[in-house]
């Protein structure tokens, strides 16, 4: 997460959509910063709201706006189980090295989901408190050319950023039953993308 006093803009750290080449680039440039620790550098919308918003209004008015990026949901399940078939992940719990992508997608589809396949949802990410606004600017990655030209027009500088946490290849395919009850059980979260700015 980095908060940007001048533009009284805050980027959110979603998990899988590009984020951490963000952070990296415009971090020098952020009057606050929560990185390092995933549970600080991808701090949802809720806990923003409730522990971090109410320290950034001190700063004075207006409020600060919120940007997050979603990913389509069914290429974002294929990214994590690319990213954790890495090597260095191999004989962690979370690794999805000697897991089918139809095995993980059934693990995650599961009412206990196995280690591996517990990668949350990026709808709970942005829900914000009850009676508190949900994500200001919410873009798709998708469209990473929108997000870069909203954020070099509100910061006043032109961002770059390099490509970073590439995911090696896998096979992807799904038997297309599975992918009809994926898709389904994603339907809010495809719904929320579709929603998003493109």
């Amino acid at each position: 997460m980095l908060a940007f006093l001048d533009a009284r803009l805050v980027l959110l750290s979603v998990p899988k959509t590009g984020t951490t080449a963000l952070e990296v680039a415009l971090r020098p440039h952020a009057a606050a910063v929560l990185t390092g620790h995933p549970g600080l550098k991808h701090i949802e919308l809720r806990a923003f709201q409730r522990f971090v918003a109410p320290v950034l209004d001190r700063t004075g008015a207006p409020r600060f706006e919120t940007v997050a990026v979603l990913r389509e949901p069914v290429d974002r399940l294929k990214s994590w189980y690319r990213y954790n078939s890495r090597d260095e992940v191999i004989g962690r719990p979370d690794s999805t090295a000697k897991v089918s992508f139809q095995t993980f997608v059934e693990g995650f589809l599961s009412d206990e989901q196995p280690p591996y396949a517990r990668i949350g949802r990026q709808s709970w990410f942005v829900q914000p408190l009850p009676d508190r606004p949900g994500v200001d600017h919410l873009f798709r990655y998708e469209a990473m050319d929108a997000v870069l030209a909203f954020l070099s027009e509100r910061l006043r500088r032109k961002i770059a950023p390099a490509r970073m946490n590439v995911s090696p290849d896998a096979d992807t395919s799904l038997d297309p039953a599975l992918e009809g009850r994926l898709r389904a059980a994603l339907a809010d979260e495809i719904a929320l993308w579709e929603s998003a700015r493109c």
